[in-house]
């Protein structure tokens, strides 16, 4: 399959997103350490840069509605590089933050590079076929990004973050000198509110895509419970090391690759249609949850698999349809508002699911359980409608 130099560099572009995310994760506590951090310190350098996500993304997915998708795109890229820069070459606590206040305030990467493959998209299939490829890269990023740090770490705790920020700066260049303007209804009276909670706000008033938003949040808390404990909960059932965890994260990337990069456009979209695929999924995804509970390592394993499998598809689906149901005047503000959501979640759920593991270690996998079948009802209740016994989406 011919991939086009547009779709390359975007491709490129999440890529080193999803390695700062990836390299970040095992490397984080030992770089900061030097500096005195506290543990909770630590969860506020993760915390930092998705409360200013959540603030910037719908403001730059209505930037890119209005001023285009390439501009917006060149500065998001521009800043991750220069806040990683700022994060290796760090003197004091300060610092560190300022580097993630920086990469957070622009990280308009991942929703601008979803309208982009949106807008070259020919049809329904190709659409989210061409999401896939961005759940694909999250699927590389696992397998590859914890190893990568763990070998550059081995140099200088700080030489990952200025590879971080080298590639983004090449990605810049590259982006600069070769990525045309998508967006060919490019609304320049749009007005966007200087308030950044106004257009989160807003999105809920739009009838057609509030249940979804809704569905985003409680589905993005649900994974956010389940990988903010994980290590914490494989370690006290299983006695599982760094290593065991490390191996474990592998196997679910190798999963999502998989169902992302080749079975959703092989198997998935040509048996099933996307309105199926956004609904029944929950089930399976909820499944996965009452398995990873069962105290069994064999149990838990099959579980994380069965989760693997379900959200992969569930992120690709939600979001085509929300790309879909929006129009092109607003397809960037609508991409912006759900990474925005996933953000809050994730700001919102880690300590909950500290509280609810420090009460049963079990807890989370219930309550994320919970979450995901609410979820199935508010779908099935508000996005379907049976009519001659057949289920047509609304």
């Amino acid at each position: 399959m011919k991939i086009s130099k547009e779709k390359l560099i975007i491709i490129i572009t999440v890529f080193i997103d999803v390695l700062g995310i990836g390299i970040i994760i095992p490397i984080l506590p030992f770089y900061v350490e030097n500096f005195g951090v506290s543990p909770f310190g630590v969860t506020l350098l993760f915390a930092t840069f998705s409360l200013f996500s959540f603030f910037s993304a719908p403001f730059l997915g209505s930037l890119s509605d209005k001023i285009g998708r390439r501009p917006v795109l060149l500065i998001s890229i521009l800043s991750t590089a220069l806040g990683w820069f700022i994060f290796a070459g760090a003197k004091n606590v300060f610092s560190l933050f300022l580097g993630r206040f920086v990469y957070g305030l622009v990280a308009g990467n991942f929703p601008i590079a979803q309208g982009y493959l949106v807008d070259i998209s020919k049809n329904e299939k190709e659409r989210a076929t061409n999401l896939g490829i961005i759940g694909a890269i999250f699927g590389v990023g696992l397998v590859v990004c914890p190893i990568l740090g763990g070998i550059l770490s081995e140099f200088s705790f700080s030489l990952p973050f200025y590879f971080s920020g080298i590639l983004a700066t090449l990605n810049f260049f590259g982006a600069y000198f070769f990525l045309p303007e998508t967006n060919k209804k490019i609304d320049k009276t749009k007005k966007i509110s200087k308030n950044p909670l106004l257009p989160i706000l807003n999105s809920f008033q739009d009838k057609k895509l509030r249940t979804r938003y809704l569905v985003w949040f409680l589905f993005g808390l649900a994974v956010s419970f389940h990988q903010s404990i994980m290590a914490l909960f494989l370690d006290a059932q299983f006695g599982f090391g760094s290593s065991a965890v490390s191996y474990v994260l592998t196997v679910m990337g190798v999963i999502i690759l998989l169902n992302q990069g080749v079975l959703l456009n092989k198997f998935w979209l040509r048996f099933f249609s996307e309105s199926f695929l956004e609904l029944w999924p929950f089930l399976s995804f909820a499944i996965g949850y009452i398995l990873m509970d069962m105290k069994n390592v064999v149990f838990f394993l099959s579980g994380l698999a069965l989760l693997g499998f379900s959200q992969s598809i569930l992120r690709v689906i939600i979001t085509s349809r929300v790309s879909e149901i929006s129009s092109q005047e607003k397809r960037g503000e609508a991409l912006g508002i759900l990474s925005a959501i996933f953000s809050l979640a994730m700001i919102v759920a880690p300590p909950m699911a500290g509280i609810f593991f420090e009460i049963k270690i079990w807890l989370p996998f219930i309550v994320s359980a919970g979450l995901v079948l609410g979820t199935f009802g508010i779908m099935k209740y508000c996005c379907f409608e049976k009519n001659n016994n057949n289920v047509n989406y609304k």
